[in-house]
């Protein structure tokens, strides 16, 4: 359910549509206050979390959405974006640097590390509907 305060940006899932979700996720935070340093920090992790909804989520499927809310809550930002993929089988771990330098390991997984890294929160839900949501938080005071 969407409140007066929730944005919402429904996207095609098409690589390059991230950066609608990150100019709206940028016009949003500046108007309630985040420093620009930290609205470059929400833009790569929205813009993360869509391409994966993309390639990942939707498998690249032409009908499929990415469904991206945006919503300021109590000095909270939150960020949801949804895909209608399968969802994990388990959570996903951190890459292995180490692992892909030495060519051991495939260059995957970089993603969600910095999305990790750049949020106060990150979640992911397989939801009811057969939709998946990645749900990202930053606060405003850090």
């Amino acid at each position: 359910m969407l409140d007066e305060q929730t944005v919402q940006v429904n996207l095609p899932n098409q690589l390059g549509y991230e950066r609608v979700a990150m100019g709206s996720v940028a016009a949003y935070a500046k108007s309630v206050g985040f420093l620009p340093e930290r609205i470059e920090d929400l833009k790569t992790a929205v813009a993360e979390a869509c391409i994966n909804a993309v390639q990942h989520g939707n498998k690249g499927r032409k009908d499929a959405r990415v469904i991206v809310t945006i919503t300021f809550k109590e000095g909270v930002l939150g960020i949801s974006v949804f895909d209608e993929g399968s969802g994990f089988t388990s959570p996903p771990r951190d890459p292995d640097i180490v692992r892909i330098m030495d060519n051991l390991d495939p260059p995957v997984g970089f993603g969600v590390f910095l999305m990790k890294k750049l949020m106060d929160e990150l979640e992911f839900k397989t939801l009811p509907d057969r939709r998946n949501e990645v749900r990202m938080a930053m606060r405003l005071s850090k």
